[in-house]
């Protein structure tokens, strides 16, 4: 099994919840947390958002969102890649499809995306939600990128022509026999999202899980559209990122918000607002390769722990950002936190933000 950093947070934060930090009040305490992983990893900017009982209770920003005009983060207004937290949209979205019959997870998806190319071997949209699909990543095969002219300005905006990124690329491993963490097969996912939903993938995020819970900046990270206020990236603590345009992986990692947004969906997830209590089980159940050997990932989400302390989460890494969110179902707690630096130790500063927020009781 190779299993993606985006999704060991679960593994590693499960040792979190043993003492309360000194100071009395919540946002003081992760207010010190972030300042201490400020200093410590000397980052640029910072974005944090605080849930406790399934209501966002802290949003504060840190830092500078451009350096060099010393614009600070604000907690509303400083847009940031979500980058692989991106999955877990696609995950609900087609938890959503699969609730009103409209989509089968055990179905071949080349029966909604004829486009992709027959592989020999049945891939289904449970294997790619589950990173089951055999389908490359960015370096574990060999990608290739089909090479045609286009009648579009931006083909890539649509997620069916987004396919020709990497869908001649030959699979890394037989679909079901294998954990492989693949972005490119989130691709393929939110192209049968689109065909299955009947509109194009970007407007059913929106519709059935942005308006819902009031996200008003979620959007795909388009590089032509006029989006004001985004973070500048940062590779080192002085130093810009390079330019890298990520629009084409919407469905896995090309969407950008606010982090108020980010924690109206972490909220929404645990008030139950998206998916039914089936649905939510549908995605949060840890999967097993054939062996028995247990991966840490459902669908769309990272998995870990138990009772209380069962927890749900991703991370994102990415130019000019790094991401995470870690939900508590049982318990109505999490932690969403956005930077533009790009050398940020997440589950680093994950752990020491939910350890301030004090054990679980």
């Amino acid at each position: 099994m190779k299993l993606s950093r985006h999704v060991l947070l679960c593994a590693l934060v499960l040792v979190l919840l043993t003492s309360a930090a000194v100071a009395d009040d919540l946002g003081d305490r992760i207010d010190a947390a972030a300042r201490e992983q400020m200093k410590s990893q000397k980052l640029v900017g910072l974005a944090v958002g605080v849930i406790e009982n399934r209501e966002i209770v802290h949003l504060q920003g840190y830092g500078y969102a451009d350096l060099d005009k010393q614009v600070p983060v604000d907690p509303r207004k400083t847009m940031f890649r979500w980058a692989s937290i991106s999955k877990p949209l696609t995950a609900v979205a087609a938890t959503q499809l699969w609730e009103v019959k409209k989509l089968d997870l055990d179905a071949d998806v080349r029966g909604l995306v004829p486009e992709f190319p027959d592989k020999g071997k049945t891939i289904t949209m449970r294997q790619l939600l589950g990173h089951f699909g055999g389908i490359v990543h960015y370096k574990n095969g060999k990608v290739i990128r089909t090479r045609r002219e286009y009648d579009a300005e931006h083909p890539h905006a649509d997620v069916i022509l987004a396919l020709d990124v990497f869908k001649e690329s030959p699979l890394v491993s037989e679909p079901g026999k294998e954990m492989n963490y693949t972005t490119h097969g989130y691709i393929l996912a939110s192209a049968v999202v689109q065909r299955a939903g009947g509109e194009p993938y970007h407007q059913q995020v929106n519709r059935r899980i942005a308006e819902p819970l009031g996200m008003k900046t979620l959007q795909p990270d388009y590089p032509w559209v006029d989006i004001p206020d985004r973070a500048v990236g940062y590779r080192k603590p002085k130093k810009a990122s390079k330019e890298k345009t990520v629009h084409w992986k919407l469905g896995g990692g090309g969407f950008i918000s606010t982090v108020e947004d980010l924690a109206l969906f972490a909220e929404g997830l645990l008030d139950g607002k998206l998916v039914s209590d089936r649905g939510y089980e549908l995605m949060w159940t840890e999967s097993s390769e054939p062996g028995g050997e247990r991966t840490g990932y459902g669908l769309g989400f990272g998995v870990g722990g138990e009772g209380k302390s069962r927890q749900v989460a991703h991370t994102g890494s990415q130019n000019k950002t790094r991401t995470v969110m870690v939900i508590f179902p049982e318990t109505g707690r999490g932690v969403v936190a956005m930077t533009n630096s790009e050398y940020a130790k997440i589950q680093d500063l994950a752990r020491a933000l939910l350890g301030a927020m004090g054990p679980i009781e």
